[in-house]
């Protein structure tokens, strides 16, 4: 019923969870930040975390035979909310119309003290 789907061209994970989870048409990707798998360096700045991010969410999708236009709903966590609007037009450039439904939260603090982690959830 569960299917693990796994990649190298993310970030591994780093506790006792997948990367992601595909059940049926639908698939759950574990929060991605912004981790250069090839590399394991954290770009500066939030528009490069924000891409870096993104991509990491975009291997995860690939590995599953799919695409950001598959995505459905997104939750994006932030350090902070003054980072929203920069962060927004990354995304704005990832995502197209009919746009997945999306939360957008600040949090106390995230693994390895990025300034952004984005998970998705995916129709195959």
């Amino acid at each position: 019923m569960k299917e693990v789907i796994s990649t190298t061209a993310a970030p591994a994970a780093i506790g006792p969870y997948s990367q992601a989870i595909k059940v049926g048409n639908m698939l759950f990707c574990s929060g991605q930040i912004p981790v250069n798998p090839a590399t394991g360096e954290i770009p500066e700045g939030i528009e490069a975390q924000t891409t870096q991010a993104l991509e990491n969410v975009k291997a995860l999708l690939a590995e599953a035979g799919a695409t950001v236009d598959n995505v459905v709903k997104t939750t994006v966590f932030l350090a902070d909310m003054s980072l929203f609007v920069p962060m927004n037009e990354v995304y704005g450039r990832v995502f197209t119309k009919p746009y997945p439904a999306r939360s957008a939260v600040a949090v106390r603090e995230l693994p390895k003290q990025v300034l952004v982690e984005v998970e998705v959830i995916a129709a195959l």
